[in-house]
C-alpha cells in the first residue's frame, strides 16, 4: 500500500519547485556525497578497489537510512519518501517540454533537450531533437520509475534507497574515462545488475500497453544498443511508436556512429512522436500501478 500510494501522489504533484527551491532535494544531496567521495578517494594505485569500497558503503548506509524511516510510526512519511524518489511525474514534464519547445522553434527545443540528455545538442536538427527526446522518455521510465518501484516491492524502502544511490553513482562516476574507468567500476556493475531485470520488465509493459505483436523484435534490436539495459526501453518504444531511435550522435564535438534501433521506422520523428512517447510514459506508469495494486491485494 505504501508503494502503491508513493505512485499516485507522485504522478500528481510530482517535484513542487515551491519546496526543492527551497530544500535540498535527496537526489542532490546523494549527488553532494559522491562529489565529495570522488575527490577524497579516486586517487592512488587502488582506485578499484576504493570504489568496490565506496558502493558497499553507500549500499550499507541507504539500507541503514531506509530501515530508520520505515521504523518510524505509520506510513506517510514513507509514501513521502517513497513519491520523491520516484520520477514519473517529473519525467513526464521534461519530456513534453521539448515536443512544445520545438513547436516553437529548434533553438528554444535545444535548450529543453539539453536538460535531459548527456550528449552535445548545439547543432541538432529537429529529428535529432525528437529522438532524443524519446530515447531519454525510454532510458530514464525505467531508470526513474520501474527500477526504483521493482526494488521498492522487493525490498521496500531500503531496497528502493540502494537502488537510488547506486543509479546517482553510475550517473556521476560510472563512466569509462580515465579518471573513473577504474573508480567507477563498481558502481557501473552494481547498476548493470540492478537494472537487468527492470529494463526487460519496462520493455515488456511498454510492448503491452502499445500493442506490438511480434516480441521477437525487441531480442533482435535491444543488443544493438551501447548498454546492455537501455536498450530494452529503448527498443520497445521505439517499435512502439513506430520511429527509428540511438543512430549517429556527437558527445564532446566527437562524432559516433551507432547503429539504429529499429532501423526500419520513422527516421524524422518529430513533437508529434514526442506525445506519443508521453501517451506510452502514461499507460506504462498505469500498468504498473495495476500489478501494484493486484500485489498489494494479494
Amino acid at each position: 500500500m505504501t508503494l502503491l500510494l508513493g505512485m499516485i501522489l507522485d504522478a500528481i504533484f510530482g517535484e513542487p519547485k515551491w519546496i526543492w527551491s527551497r530544500l535540498p532535494h535527496p537526489a542532490v544531496l546523494m549527488g553532494q556525497l559522491i562529489g565529495w567521495a570522488d575527490q577524497k578517494f579516486n586517487r592512488g594505485p587502488s582506485k578499484r578497489r576504493n570504489g568496490i569500497l565506496l558502493m558497499l558503503a553507500l549500499g550499507i548506509g541507504a539500507m541503514c537510512l531506509g530501515w530508520v524511516i520505515t521504523a518510524v510510526p505509520g506510513i506517510w512519511l514513507d509514501v513521502v519518501v517513497v513519491a520523491i524518489l520516484l520520477a514519473q511525474r517529473s519525467l513526464v514534464e521534461h519530456v513534453q517540454a521539448v515536443a512544445d519547445a520545438l513547436r516553437l522553434s529548434v533553438g528554444d527545443a535545444r535548450r529543453a533537450v539539453a536538460m535531459i540528455v548527456g550528449r552535445d545538442t548545439t547543432n541538432m536538427d529537429d529529428p535529432a531533437i525528437s529522438r532524443s527526446a524519446i530515447e531519454s522518455a525510454a532510458e530514464n521510465l525505467s531508470d526513474g520509475v520501474v527500477a526504483p518501484i521493482f526494488w521498492c516491492a522487493l525490498g521496500g524502502l531500503p531496497g528502493l534507497l540502494v537502488y537510488k544511490i547506486t543509479n546517482t553513482a553510475d550517473s556521476m562516476i560510472g563512466y569509462k574515462t580515465p579518471k573513473h574507468a577504474d573508480f567507477g567500476w563498481a558502481a557501473a556493475r552494481f547498476d548493470d545488475l540492478l537494472n537487468f531485470i527492470p529494463a526487460r520488465l519496462t520493455a515488456l509493459l511498454i510492448w503491452v500497453v502499445t500493442r506490438r505483436p511480434d516480441p521477437a523484435l525487441l531480442f533482435r534490436d535491444a543488443p544493438l544498443h551501447r548498454s546492455p539495459n537501455a536498450g530494452w526501453p529503448e527498443a520497445a518504444m521505439a517499435h512502439g511508436i513506430g520511429v527509428a531511435l540511438s543512430g549517429p550522435r556527437s558527445y564532446d564535438g566527437r562524432q559516433v556512429d551507432y547503429p539504429f534501433v529499429n532501423a526500419g521506422g520513422n527516421l524524422s520523428p518529430g513533437p508529434d512522436h514526442i506525445d506519443q512517447a508521453v501517451q506510452v510514459l502514461w499507460r506504462t506508469w498505469f500498468a504498473a500501478l495495476l500489478l501494484i495494486g493486484l500485489l498489494a491485494v494479494a
